[in-house]
């Protein structure tokens, strides 16, 4: 993953002896995880309360109690809000890609228009001799 999150370790026993990343410890639906990762510590703690808070917006209206079916619910809606910010944002770098091309059509046709006036201007004052 980008942010540098390396290894998800639950409430078990279970910890690494490699100190290749520092453990940060964050709270999500009631569950502490322990999560090893070389990114910014600030960033990862912001990550686990919005998923946090995903979850518990998804359970406050819905009837199920089970953790897993929450988190699931969660993630559903999650990865629906990033594939609608991913076509937005293709939808407008699509419509930037146009308006750069039309601009530099724009430009392109005022260059030539200046040369042709810059060479009209030229040629008229010049006497010619065959």
């Amino acid at each position: 993953m980008s942010t540098g999150i390396e290894e998800i370790v639950g409430k078990s026993s279970m910890e690494t002896t490699t100190t290749a990343a520092p453990t940060i410890r964050v709270e999500i639906y009631n569950q502490t995880y322990n999560i090893r990762s070389d990114g910014d510590t600030a960033y990862l703690t912001q990550l686990a309360d919005f998923v946090d808070g995903r979850m518990r917006e998804i359970s406050s209206g819905t009837l199920t109690v089970d953790s897993l079916k929450v988190a699931i619910l969660a993630a559903l809606h999650i990865a629906d809000e990033l594939h609608r910010l991913k076509q937005t944002h293709e939808q407008a770098d699509a419509q930037l890609a146009t308006r750069s091309t039309e601009c530099a059509e724009m430009l392109d046709g005022l260059l030539k228009a200046r040369s042709n006036i810059e060479q009209e201007k030229g040629g008229s004052g010049k006497i010619a001799f065959t």
